[in-house]
């Protein structure tokens, strides 16, 4: 495949800051990136943030239809012309935001999940991760490259300094594994840090589900929305109706030391405090608001 530096000159395009664009050199990395998907002949792939088509066209050499959806229309009459070179005509294009799509229609209704890669922008990876936790019944695994820096995030434990809110919501939905870092040097235009590729895989059934999704998030966002507060103020602080004795009174059902910090807590630790809290919440007739 021909240089990202090459048909960006040929094509007299350059990388758009805004859309958060740092093209992969190598083709020989975009490969290994999509063998790590095992993507099977009947699979559809989701390809998020196209740009020349480097994993597309490696997806679309083993998949059965793949979704292409790149934001940058300058980009787009790029792509089919390097999807035509190479005969690919199972490749979809959607000239689209992803953060606007349905994730639902794209999977069509009874087909298998969707298989997702992406190279994804780092001004918008944490909302992707969201959506796709959002919709992870349309999706079975994810290939993803991240900056390191979120990458780690999102797979740190209790008592990390990394570890947050989405660390919490997407362990609670998935299996995590690191597959490799990428030097900055692998790039065009070369970006000021490293990336690192992991597989999201999501569970199919959860050992101790929390009742209420929309209140697991909420109660994940108070306690880390103002990290240096234990977890008593945090919670009492407003984002939910809740006063402190109450916090405390749940805290204590939980059998959690209200003095704690939410970094210190495990997934399940909040699922167990998501569900006294909804209980609770029945029991008084409140309401999220």
């Amino acid at each position: 495949m021909t240089s990202p530096r090459t048909l960006l000159k040929a094509w007299n395009l350059r990388a758009r800051k805004e859309f958060g664009q740092n093209f992969l050199i190598d083709p020989g990395t975009a490969r290994r990136i999509v063998d790590h998907a095992a993507i099977e002949p009947d699979d559809v792939v989701l390809d998020i943030g196209s740009g020349f088509g480097v994993m597309t066209i490696a997806a679309a050499r083993q998949a059965r239809k793949v979704i292409a959806v790149e934001k940058d229309r300058h980009l787009v009459p790029l792509l089919k012309a390097e999807l035509l070179l190479h005969d690919l005509p199972h490749v979809q294009i959607h000239e689209a935001d992803i953060l606007k799509m349905d994730l639902s229609s794209l999977a069509g209704a009874g087909s298998k999940p969707l298989v997702v890669l992406g190279n994804l922008p780092y001004n918008i990876s944490s909302q992707i991760v969201v959506r796709l936790v959002e919709a992870r019944q349309h999706v079975d695994r994810a290939i993803l490259m991240f900056q390191k820096e979120l990458a780690d995030r999102l797979c740190a434990g209790p008592g990390s300094k990394t570890y947050g809110r989405l660390s919490v919501i997407l362990q609670y939905c998935a299996h995590l594994t690191p597959l490799m870092q990428i030097g900055a040097s692998q790039f065009h235009p070369r970006p000021k840090v490293d990336s690192a590729v992991l597989k999201i895989a999501f569970r199919r059934h959860i050992d101790h589900p929390v009742g209420d999704e929309r209140l697991f998030t909420r109660v994940v966002q108070a306690a880390f929305g103002q990290r240096r507060k234990n977890l008593r103020n945090a919670l009492s602080s407003g984002l939910l109706p809740l006063d402190r004795p109450v916090v405390e009174r749940l805290l204590d059902a939980a059998g959690i030391d209200p003095r704690r910090r939410a970094e210190t807590l495990s997934v399940e630790a909040f699922v167990t405090l998501t569900n006294l809290i909804s209980a609770h919440l029945v029991d008084s007739g409140d309401e999220i608001p």
